[in-house]
């Protein structure tokens, strides 16, 4: 009997899923994938190359001498693999409605962005003491009085490392419990009021020069916040929706739909990178 999953083409619901994850995960939105092609042309590795310094020096009256310059090199690897997997039974599918294999795909790609976003707000732990306000034994407790002050903290402590630049806009990513504060603060510009400027998806605004964004993935970890910001500069990131596939269950009257999702990330730039240490208790 023909019916809602029948049609279900493998192919054509990778390109479906992997186009729904390229959207709205709040995380994207603040790395780069500039070695993504790369990675998937050659494996689950590449190595990535930054340029080294340039000196300037002052002509004189000697000859001019010549800096060797010497690349430095890092691998980006593609180590998290995570999977989904469900049964549809033959009877939910017949009185499934057309949609329903959408909705499935669309419940796949919620929770890839958790543990996506997850994942790279777990990039913190690349950032030196220079570029971190707070600290675990003293972390902040924001108020609708001070907020603004510490993130302008953040935003000089990214000026300061050199990582804003015209073209390299800032960003800091917040839950809904420092966002509930922050709206209390006059400062704090929301994105109806932001003119001449496109704001990230779902940013709300901005503040101290960064554009907010607002994930409720940034979540306590041992009762702190890890308020993370930078510039994309300071995250590359590759990922791959390397296979679904749809198989008939031997032991039931049912399918069972399957599919692979690969990525990895990498601070290869963790000056780029600044994180407050936040009070998860404070109101």
């Amino acid at each position: 009997m023909t019916n809602a999953y029948s049609a279900f083409i493998p192919e054509i619901w990778s390109q479906k899923l992997s186009n729904m994850l390229q959207k709205e995960c709040v995380m994207l939105q603040c790395v780069n994938r500039n070695w993504e092609g790369e990675i998937k042309n050659q494996g689950d590795k590449v190595k990535i190359i930054t340029p080294a310094n340039v000196t300037v020096s002052t002509l004189g009256d000697s000859n001019i001498t010549y800096n060797e310059l010497t690349p430095t090199s890092q691998e980006l690897v593609i180590d998290q693999k995570k999977f989904f997997a469900f049964k549809i039974n033959d009877v939910a599918a017949v009185q499934a409605n057309t949609d329903i294999m959408e909705a499935h795909l669309q419940n796949a790609k919620k929770a890839i962005e958790v543990v996506q976003d997850s994942y790279l707000l777990s990039m913190h732990t690349s950032i030196q003491a220079p570029n971190i306000v707070g600290g675990d034994g003293s972390p902040v407790t924001l108020t609708k009085e001070n907020i603004y002050s510490y993130f302008v903290e953040l935003a000089l402590r990214l000026k300061n490392a050199n990582a804003v630049t015209s073209d390299k806009r800032p960003w800091v990513v917040i839950n809904p419990k420092i966002e509930a504060v922050l709206l209390q603060s006059p400062e704090f510009i929301s994105a109806h009021n932001v003119a001449d400027e496109t704001l990230r998806n779902g940013a709300i605004g901005r503040v101290a020069g960064m554009d907010v964004l607002v994930t409720t993935n940034l979540v306590a970890i041992s009762n702190k916040f890890y308020v993370l910001a930078g510039t994309n500069e300071a995250i590359t990131f590759a990922s791959q929706l390397a296979k679904i596939e749809s198989l008939r269950d031997k032991d039931s009257f049912s399918d069972l739909i399957r599919g692979l999702y690969l990525y990895g990330a990498k601070a290869v730039n963790p000056t780029a990178l600044v994180k407050m240490v936040v009070s998860a208790s404070a109101e």
